[in-house]
């Protein structure tokens, strides 16, 4: 059974940073797609970051120079690491898989974790 496990959420001022990771299990890591949407309640999730096969990195305009991804395949990890974070990226985050393939549309994954809350005070 796949399983997609994010940790690292928490609560942190505005201008701290935190590190979100995603731990894969029974699936070929190497071969899909990752991506990390935030979702806040009402809304749908929106898409922040996602990294290809290849390692080529994809960033939502809201975030592009204060967040970066990355991936391990060795661990079947892909991590977030979230600097100069702002009341705004108040959200549950969340990881996706997609098989081949990237994707920035939350509509077309094959597999999802379940969330971790961030939290950024003023």
């Amino acid at each position: 059974q796949v399983q997609l496990v994010e940790s690292g959420g928490g609560l942190v001022q505005a201008g701290g940073s935190l590190r979100l990771s995603c731990a894969a299990s029974e699936l070929t890591f190497s071969s899909y797609g990752m991506s990390w949407f935030r979702q806040t309640p009402g809304n749908e999730p929106e898409f922040v970051a996602a990294i290809s096969v290849g390692a080529t990195p994809y960033y939502a305009d809201s975030v592009k120079g204060r967040f970066t991804i990355s991936r391990d395949n060795t661990k079947n990890t892909v991590q977030l690491q979230m600097n100069s974070l702002k009341p705004e990226d108040t959200a549950v985050y969340s990881c996706a898989a997609r098989l081949h393939r990237y994707s920035v549309d939350y509509r077309s994954f094959d597999f999802w974790g379940q969330g971790t809350q961030v939290t950024v005070s003023s």
